[in-house]
């Protein structure tokens, strides 16, 4: 396992980071994976021993019960892990127990701490954008937890670049904690944050940590064409399949996927994990499992790499559409390129 900086922080983190979505079993997630106490402390295990140090949890995974299991299975190892968990989903029918307002941080906060049996968050993570609270409000109360010695560093998650930015703007004008990593929707069958969002992480120096980086599934080769229904996981039910990409066009891209596997002697899962690893701005890419042979497979992919050609030929056939501005200022800046073009 190698280790990177969490964006331009001094926190060192393992490429890959194991993400507890699974563990729990209550509601709206019982279909991730539904996994008890005893599960997860075999999976947190074998993640250690593999030279994983970064575990990922939120408050709402389960109503609570990832973040109980996961503080449950870190007991004795604590200092030695980086946890980060999440705020802003909905946590009961409170009226106010939603969103980024100071009240509802300041009350997660301290339900998470008291869940995950610790005295700090190594990174708190807003969840999503909140289109009610104002920012300012949002960020003065994520600086005093810091500065409350309760969290370490501050993350986002399901920005537009533009919210991003303007959150780095705010904190930098008030002299408040900033944001050094964005938790964000990334893979072979869906790279639209190459648009925005990459550029924005690599100009101001967060460190992008893609979530579902097999598609939910998909990229695993587990869901012939024309079988999704049929097989068993999320991408199975239709209440879990909110993760949006092109199937048709995806299927193209597996094939390429499975040629390079089949010629590496590895699986499409642990080539597409490897395919983001190689990507500048990634700081490390989240896997889930429910099995152990799962997370075994997706734990060896840090033994090898893709080679510059077979990045060129998963970035060929995963190119996503050059959407406006980007065609145009490929376009305009030609005449920086050859002087001679453009007279």
């Amino acid at each position: 396992m190698k280790y990177r900086q969490l964006g331009k922080s001094g926190l060192l983190v393992s490429e890959l980071c194991f993400g507890t979505m699974s563990f729990g079993a209550e509601g709206y997630w019982e279909v991730v994976g539904g996994l008890d106490q005893a599960a997860a402390q075999r999976l947190v295990d074998i993640a250690i021993d593999g030279g994983i140090n970064f575990f990922d949890s939120a408050d709402v995974y389960s109503h609570g019960q990832s973040e109980t299991i996961l503080g449950q299975t870190l007991k004795g190892k604590r200092d030695k892990a980086v946890v980060a968990t999440k705020v802003r989903g909905r946590m009961s029918g409170d009226i106010n127990d939603v969103g980024l307002s100071r009240r509802h941080i300041i009350q997660s906060c301290e339900n998470s701490l008291r869940r995950l049996g610790t005295d700090y968050i190594d990174l708190y993570i807003v969840h999503s954008f909140d289109f009610t609270t104002p920012l300012e409000e949002t960020l003065s109360a994520l600086n005093d937890l810091v500065h409350q010695g309760k969290v370490r560093y501050l993350g986002c998650s399901n920005f537009f670049a533009w919210q991003l930015m303007k959150a780095l703007s705010i904190s930098e004008r008030h002299h408040w904690e900033k944001f050094v990593s964005l938790q964000a929707y990334y893979s072979l069958v869906a790279r639209d944050v190459e648009y925005e969002l990459v550029p924005l992480c690599e100009d101001q120096g967060l460190g992008l940590t893609p979530w579902s980086p097999l598609a939910g599934g998909f990229l695993t080769g587990k869901y012939p064409r024309g079988q999704e229904k049929a097989q068993d996981g999320r991408r199975s039910r239709e209440d879990q399949n909110f993760i949006q990409f092109d199937q048709d066009r995806a299927y193209a891209i597996l094939d390429e996927v499975r040629a390079i596997a089949d010629a590496r002697g590895a699986t499409p899962a642990q080539v597409s994990l490897n395919y983001l690893l190689r990507k500048s701005a990634v700081s490390s890419v989240l896997i889930g499992a429910t099995k152990p042979e799962q997370l075994v497979d997706n734990i060896n992919t840090v033994s090898w790499s893709l080679t510059p050609e077979e990045v060129a030929r998963l970035d060929t056939a995963s190119e996503p559409p050059r959407m406006y501005p980007k065609w145009m200022l490929d376009f305009t800046r030609l005449d920086r390129d050859n002087p001679q073009m453009m007279l």
